[in-house]
């Protein structure tokens, strides 16, 4: 889906990268989003003196961990018009991270011996939302957060200014309008579903949502329910409803046709290739020929990366799911340094690579930091897509990293002039895979990599013994 254009040409300039200065340059620099990504980036950049403005649609930080009971009209989130949801939070979820690989780098994610604090080592939701408040508190990051208020318009000027249009909540008037520098975009990607796209599903008469509206398991008691996907959400919401519901059926690409199983340690759940199709008559027809009949269909199918409020005139796009073009998945090429974004990437630790990403995205709109030239970011991203083309890579995968984010956070450590990836992050992420594999149902609470807890928490003493502090080069 193409970014939409201003309707009138802009001209769009590229402006020289001047050299790294010891003169430091500040910024007025707006920030679309409160959620993680958008707290430690307003960190970041007054770190190194720019002037900071955060926009936040919600009442409160947090972004996508903050949790609501509410679901949005259109179940299945087709209707442009219904009133959008931000969080795809359910009641049941817990990281599927280690809270020792989760923190940012230099504000570790403790547990707190507080009553109302969830001490697990795979904390809840809540315990996620209470760790970027208390980091939003210890930074004083709320001061520069305008809450309730939602950007209508980033829209490209001459001279490579960018007017950004915002409107509070529940107001009807035109907006207000402010001229900033440099944007960066930190709006998240879970809030405009993906579905998968099934012959006949128009037809079929049952009931169809997407995880994003899924908040608990007890709607679908005594049904019958057709899940697709194998993500963690996926997961987390087949064993969740398997506790009530009648029947769970998975669908998913990953398997193989031939595929037709029990899951184990359940009598009511089965897993399946994907469906080839859906009848009238609510029967669900997977690839390898079986069927069911089924009350629900439950998509567990990922999200679009969307970007409403953006005008470049074409410059940015996305297409199935690739943001287009961004040079190291943060910088469009003709563009830089003055647009960015941060968090698109996904199957990562996320916290530390938001970061890292906003680091060098501060030093560059400083001028301590330089990028390569527009023809040089280019050069570098088409050689990305095409290498992803000569490896079957399909293009809605280019921004997914899992094991290779690790080599990027250290492309971008050493272009900030910060310390690497832990060496212990790193194989705790590992040893989280094998045990995934291992303890599907209790990996969450069983697991045999202390002695990587143990060397992670000689390093939080270091970070935090004289107060926190920037681990990177001195300013």
């Amino acid at each position: 889906m193409p970014i939409p254009a201003e309707s009138t040409a802009i001209t769009i300039q590229r402006l020289s990268i001047a050299p790294v200065s010891n003169s430091v340059i500040s910024r007025h620099v707006a920030v679309i989003g409160a959620g993680a990504a958008g707290l430690v980036t307003a960190r970041e950049l007054r770190r190194k003196g720019h002037s900071v403005v955060v926009y936040e649609r919600g009442d409160q930080v947090g972004g996508t961990w903050v949790y609501t009971a509410m679901v949005e009209s259109d179940c299945l989130g087709l209707d442009p018009t219904r009133t959008k949801v931000h969080s795809s939070l359910y009641g049941s979820l817990r990281t599927n991270l280690p809270r020792e690989a989760m923190g940012f780098s230099d504000y570790p994610f403790f547990s707190r011996d507080d009553p109302d604090r969830d001490p697990r080592r795979f904390p809840g939701h809540r315990e996620v939302l209470m760790y970027l408040k208390d980091f939003a508190r210890k930074f004083r990051i709320g001061e520069l957060v305008r809450f309730e208020t939602e950007v209508v318009r980033v829209r490209l000027m001459e001279g490579s200014k960018w007017n950004v249009k915002s409107r509070k909540r529940d107001e009807d008037g035109a907006g207000f309008d402010e001229i900033f520098d440099a944007v960066v975009v930190c709006n998240g990607h879970h809030t405009e579903p993906r579905i998968a796209l099934i012959p006949g599903m128009n037809e079929w008469p049952g009931k169809q949502m997407h995880s994003h509206n899924y908040r608990d398991p007890e709607p679908f008691r005594d049904q019958v329910v057709v899940l697709i996907g194998s993500s963690a959400s996926a997961v987390d919401i087949s064993r969740d409803i398997a506790g009530v519901a009648k029947e769970v059926h998975i669908a998913a690409r990953t398997v193989g046709d031939e595929t037709f199983k029990k899951q184990p340690g359940y009598d009511n759940m089965w897993l399946h290739p994907m469906i080839g199709s859906v009848s009238g008559d609510g029967t669900v027809y997977f690839q390898d020929g079986s069927f069911v009949l089924a009350d629900v269909i439950l998509h567990c199918t990922g999200y679009k990366y969307d970007f409403p409020f953006l005008e470049t005139n074409g410059v940015v796009t996305v297409d199935d799911n690739r943001v287009e073009p961004l040079y190291k998945h943060v910088f469009p090429p003709a563009l830089a340094p003055w647009l960015s974004f941060v968090g698109l990437t996904w199957k990562v630790i996320p916290f530390p690579m938001f970061e890292l990403q906003s680091k060098w995205i501060a030093g560059v709109l400083s001028n301590q930091l330089m990028l390569p030239s527009q023809e040089e970011m280019m050069e570098d991203v088409e050689t990305l897509y095409s290498s992803l083309e000569a490896a079957g890579t399909p293009k809605r995968y280019t921004h997914r990293m899992d094991i290779s984010q690790f080599e990027y956070n250290s492309w971008l450590a050493a272009q900030c002039g910060c310390p690497g990836n832990e060496e212990w992050r790193v194989q705790m992420y590992r040893a989280l895979g094998r045990n995934k594999l291992a303890r599907p149902e209790a990996y969450r609470d069983e697991w045999e990599d202390h002695h990587l807890i143990s060397q992670a928490h000689e390093d939080f003493i270091k970070y935090t013994s004289n107060g926190v502090s920037d681990k990177c080069v001195s300013e």
